[in-house]
Parts: structure tokens; sequence; C-alpha cells
């Protein structure tokens, strides 16, 4: 395992300490923090918690943008209801409507292929590289120089890692620029989706208790990883065998009471703790509400689009879901902006360093013009990203999209595996193909040409200065736009995918209407593209040096410090617990299924199931009852720190058992991304209980418990 090295400070914000329950920690630094885990209750080792060969981290999985864990030896894998959506909603027909009716396979043979875009991801090794990424490089090159040959040296340390293809390598920066670390994960590819209930039980309360709480919700489900007979990862096929697993979580049905330590592992997406104020009141003024407005306006169009047709609904229902799943954060984080003033906050915290930073001795190894230089890259940065998301918006169309992605690829081709740029090499071919694949489930003509038309409008309607330069003549009149899917064949797979392989020639020669948009527009996409090379290259070369200083002002604190999430392996800690809104409110850590009843109204989204409604009413609760609620819990509070990717994580009591999944937060937490109170920032877990009580009381998937390890209470 990793050696403990220095802990580095992220860029200038909210500086993270030990105490309350703030920090998304990379494994390997769990053993620094043995003592805040002993205070709270944690009985296993840190340095057990640290090691990713060792449980439970062992069991613990990422989807690819959620995260799971693997809960029997088989391969069974545990996750939330809205991260196996996709595999769900492609499954589904109005005649067989899974999302609306649920799905349990009894038996192996009877579960539905996930998908290309459905991956299972086991992460076996992370590895500090450092040095061989940033050491050598010259203080002279352009911004745009440097972060090529940044992402060069990341290729060659991706392809070392890669020479077994069963395996998945990557290189993300931790802190803007200043650590990199090389972790491998084995890819299983062929994942089949094995139960998940109802939309009425998996989505309860639906976008209306999105972010909410109190919240009654089921949110979960399960997959199988499956592999070759040889036990290697391979392509789906009815030969292959369920993976087995090196490890997997035993489920307490013991429960939890206030109070009570959690730890909760997974990969959390994104956070932007570290900002500088500058870049809050950009969030908060500009780029959070134009893309609050694009979101709304959005599915406007395609509810519109789709109204009256059921199987248009199906298409579109993972689309909106996931839309509607950003729209409410991102208006969660502008109403948190405006409950506290974070950038005035960071403000103080910028001025007290400045104030350090000022004075002799306190400068060395950086630019004495550091502070200005990276002053003037943020101002580049968010400048260049209004263009980019003006681009985004012009741009809304799935066929035009892939008319872009293909043709990129014919260009990078010609060009050596390691020079092609990421995300078109050959790696990447298989993703491709997925993403143009899965267009079968998730694309209807009158649709994309509903929301691409209605993006042109309101790219119009958008400031000058946010229009990148030269693309206006270049695209269409929104009210043009239908002779182009009269003269495309994208929306056609097979056609599609032809196009993969094709030379940059056959794209100049092309008839199709979407194509040769994408040809006409590439010069300006590159042109951004370039763009953001020098202003990242820019700001990778101040940042580090900023860390430098960042760092000695933290020294003689001695406390340590995460880095912001990046979709790697992260462990957090905290206790159940309730919390006050507002003055006079105080919300209880536990709801119960006799909120699901109070809720129902036959009407979706509060529109519970009979079986389980009956269940309640004749209290049919067994083992799950809670001895101090009397009842059932469904959800529970616990003051982790989490983000989006965290959906799935694990969550577990002590002695490392699983008590509950993660899958949301109250709306009065959505600012955690940028700010951590710890007097209201509350996570959201369903409890295991109500899951094992649902498939035995609802569901009657007995199969499914019979092969889990479960540790019922004692009598």
């Amino acid at each position: 395992m990793l050696k403990s090295i220095a802990l580095p400070v992220a860029l200038l914000g909210v500086f993270a300490t030990a105490n309350a329950d703030e920090g998304q920690w990379q494994p390997y630094q769990l053993a620094q923090l043995s003592s805040e885990l002993k205070r709270i209750g944690i009985t296993i080792p840190a340095e057990k918690l640290a090691d990713l060969s060792k449980h439970p981290m062992s069991a613990i999985v990422s989807l690819g943008g959620c995260s799971a864990s693997f809960v029997s030896g088989d391969g069974l894998v545990v996750t939330n209801h809205h991260c196996a959506y996709g595999a769900i909603q492609r499954n589904s027909t109005p005649d067989k409507n899974y999302i609306v009716n649920g799905f349990l396979a009894k038996t192996r043979d009877a579960e539905l292929p996930g998908g290309p875009n459905t991956l299972v991801y086991v992460t076996e090794k992370v590895e500090n590289v450092t040095d061989r990424v940033l050491k050598g490089l010259s203080p002279t090159m352009s911004g745009r120089e440097r972060n090529e040959e940044v992402q060069n040296r990341i290729k060659v340390l991706t392809a070392e890692c890669e020479t077994d293809k069963a395996y998945r390598c990557s290189v993300p920066s931790f802190h803007r620029g200043l650590e990199y670390y090389r972790i491998r994960q084995l890819m299983i590819r062929d994942v089949r989706l094995v139960y998940a209930p109802a939309d009425m039980i998996g989505n309860f309360g639906g976008d209306v208790d999105n972010f909410e709480w109190p919240r009654q919700t089921g949110d979960y489900s399960f997959l199988r990883a499956y592999v070759g007979k040889d036990g290697r990862p391979a392509d789906p096929s009815p030969d292959n065998v369920p993976y087995k697993s090196k490890d997997f979580l035993v489920l307490s049905a013991e429960g939890l009471k206030n109070g009570d330590p959690i730890l909760l592992a997974g990969y959390p997406g994104r956070t932007s703790r570290y900002k500088l104020p500058s870049e809050i009141r950009f969030a908060r003024d500009a780029n959070f509400p134009v893309r609050v407005a694009e979101m709304q306006a959005d599915l406007a169009v395609i509810a519109a689009a789709t109204k009256g047709n059921a199987a248009h609904d199906v298409r579109y229902a993972s689309v909106v879901k996931g839309i509607n799943n950003v729209l409410k954060k991102t208006q969660g984080l502008l109403d948190g902006f405006a409950r506290k003033d974070i950038a005035a906050i960071k403000d103080v915290q910028d001025a007290e360093f400045r104030a350090w930073f000022s004075k002799p001795g306190n400068q060395k190894d950086v630019s004495p013009t550091l502070l200005a230089d990276l002053d003037a890259a943020i101002a580049a940065d968010m400048a260049l990203s209004e263009q980019e998301f003006a681009l985004s918006v012009a741009a809304n169309s799935d066929l035009l999209k892939t008319a872009r992605t293909v043709y990129r690829l014919a260009l990078e081709a010609p060009k050596p595996d390691a020079k092609r740029e990421t995300g078109y090499q050959e790696r990447d071919l298989s993703f491709i193909k997925a993403r143009l694949t899965r267009l079968e489930q998730s694309y209807v003509g009158s649709v994309d040409e509903a929301r691409f038309g209605a993006g042109l409008q309101r790219y119009q309607k958008l400031a000058a200065k946010m229009h990148p330069q030269g693309l206006d003549a270049l695209l269409p009149a929104p009210d043009a736009i239908g002779a182009l899917y009269k003269q495309s064949e994208l929306g056609e797979t097979a056609k599609r995918l032809a196009w993969i392989g094709k030379d940059a020639a056959a794209f100049a020669k092309s008839d199709d209407a979407f194509i040769k948009l994408a040809v006409k527009l590439h010069d300006v996409t590159m042109a951004l593209e370039n763009r953001r090379k020098e202003i990242d290259g820019n700001l990778e070369r101040i940042i580090p040096q900023y860390m430098s200083a960042v760092i000695a002002w933290k020294k003689s604190q001695g406390k340590p410090v995460y880095a912001d999430a990046n979709s790697t392996l992260r462990v957090t800690f905290g206790t159940v617990a309730p919390y006050s809104p507002r003055d006079g409110v105080v919300k209880g850590p536990f709801t119960t299924v006799e909120g699901i009843v109070e809720k129902h109204t036959a009407a979706d989204p509060f529109n519970a199931p009979k079986p389980l409604l009956d269940a309640v009413k004749e209290k049919r609760f067994g083992v799950f009852k809670d001895p101090v609620l009397n009842t059932v819990p469904v959800n529970f509070l616990s003051s982790a720190d989490t983000t989006g990717g965290n959906s799935g994580s694990a969550v577990m009591n002590k002695r490392g058992e699983l008590v509950g999944l993660n899958f949301d937060s109250t709306y009065e937490s959505v600012t955690k991304d940028w700010y951590f109170d710890s007097d209201i920032t509350r996570a959201i877990h369903v409890d295991i209980r109500y899951m094992l009580w649902v498939m035995k009381e609802v569901d009657h998937a007995d199969n499914l418990l019979k092969e889990m390890t479960i540790k019922y209470p004692r009598k």
C-alpha cells in the first residue's frame, strides 16, 4: 500500500480539519485519522480501512458515475434504483414497463442485459505518480504546451497500466494539479439487471421529494457482474459466469439509532470546496442562473415533444430524470448561496492568507506575481466557460453530437495512438460504440429536432460576449433544421456505427446533413478547445506554486486536509443525526413506513403499491421492526460528507456491515459542494431494513435474500 505522505492543502477555501464530519478522504489518509475514527466509535482499525485489498474496502466498486458494493460471492451488486435506471429503461417497453412495474429475476437465466454503458469497476491499485507527471516541465512553456505535455505523460502512464486489457487505468489530478495518482481498476463489462423495485417504491416522491426531508424512498436495485469461464472480464455472452468477488459486505438488519457512528465509502464526483471568492460569485450571479434556465427550457421542450406518446416517454425517461436531478441540485445551490453568503466567508479566508503571504520569508519557491497571475488565470477560465456553455446550447442535438464525435475520431485515427487526443484512442472505441448504440433506447427524431431547434433559438438570445467567435455564421436557422433530419441517416444505429473507422476524406464527401454540419463547425470548436488547453495549462502551472505557499501557512496547525472529490475512491464518516433547517424546526434522523401511508395519494409520485400498504396496515414488520420506532424505518440521515457520485455508496456500521445506501442530501445541504456547514449538512440513506422488508413482504425476492449474508437482530 501507499506510504503516508505529507497531506497537501487544496486551493484556498475551507481548510478542512478532522473535527466534525467534513472530509472526503483518500483511503491511505485514514491511518492518520485513527484517533478521530475511534472517537466516534468505529471499531475497524484505520490501517485496515486504508488497505484496498482488505475488508470492507475490497467490496466497494464504481459503476462509472455511481457507487456500489458486492453483497455476495457471486458478483451480486447493490446500488441505487436511480443508478440502475438506464438498465431498467433499456429493457422497458410500453408493454413490459419495468420502470413502472419493477423487475425481479428469480433465476440467473432470467437476468437482463444491462447494456454497453453498464459497467462495474473494481479498484485494485492506487499509486502516486506525481514526479512522473510533473518533473522537468519547462517554466517557459505556454499553457497549451504544458497541458499537452502533461497529457502525453499521462497517456504513457495509462498505456503502461493497460497492457492487460482486463483493466482500465486513469491518472486523475488532486488539488487541481498538485498531485497525480495512477488508479488501476478491473473493468467488468457484462453486467445484468437482477432486481429493481417498482418506481412507486424506488422513486417514491419523485422530483417533488428530490433533495427533501422527510423522505420515504426505496432507492435501491441489484445488478450482477459476469465474466468469462476463465474468470476474466469478457464481452456479454450467454456462456459467461458470475464474477467470483474476492470480498462482499455482510448486511446488518440490527439497525442504527440516533448518534451511532457510520462509515461511507464510494466514488464522489466533483466538489468545489477550494474555489476562490471570485469563482463563487461567478457561479452564483452568472453561470448557475443561465444553466437553470437552460435545463428548465429543455425539459419543457421534451415534455411537449413526448406528450401523449408512451413509447417516446419511455425512451426519454432516463434523460429527463438526469436533467431533473442536476436542475434541482443547481437550483438548490442558488438557494443556498442566497441563505448564506459563502463568497463573503471565503473573502475572510482569502484576506487572512494574503496577509500571511505578504510577510517576509513566506514566498519561498514561488513567483513574486503569483497571486496576480492566479487571479488573471481564473478570470480567463470564467470567460471561456461562458462560451463553452453557449456552444452546448447551440449544439443540443444527439445527432449533431454523434456527427462531431465520429468526425473527430476520423481526424485522430491517422496519428500514433499515444498522440491522439484523450477520448479518441483505441482504448476509447468501445465507449464510443456504446454511446452510439445507447441511442437506440433514448432517441426519437422528432424529439431531437424539437430540442435542437429550441436550443438554437435560446442561443440567439444569449449575450453577445458568450457567442464563440465565428460560430453564428455556421449555425442553421432554427426554422430550417427539419431539412437536416430528412437528409441524415445517423438516426439509424447501423448507419451511425458505420462511420466509425472511416477516414476524413469520406466525411468531406458526405451528403449527410449532420456530417456536413459537424465538418463545418470543427474549426470553431477546435479554437475553443485550444483556448481551454492554454487556460488549463496556466492554471496547472500557477496553482501548484500557490499550494506550496498554502501548505507552509497551514503546516504549523497540523491539520490533515483532503482533496476535492474527483470520482476516485473516498471514505467519509459521521453519525446518525437530526438537524435544524431553521429556527424552531428540528427534523429527526429517521422516517418510517407509516410516512408512506400518510403521503400516499394513489397518484404519481405518491402512489404506493397495494401490497406495501397492506403490509404496513397489518403491521407485518417481523425482524425488521426497530425497537425504538416500533415500526420499519425507511430512510435515515447522517452527517457524512457526500456529493454526486456517492449515490449507491455503502453506509456501514462501526463493524463494517452494510446498514444503508446513500442516495441524496437534504435541500439545505446542497451547498456543501462549495462549503461544508456541519450544523445543517445531512446525507440521506436508504435503511437496509426497509430494503430487506420490501424484498420479503412486497416483492418476494427470496432467492436474493438467501444468496446474501444477513445478520439479523438477536431475539
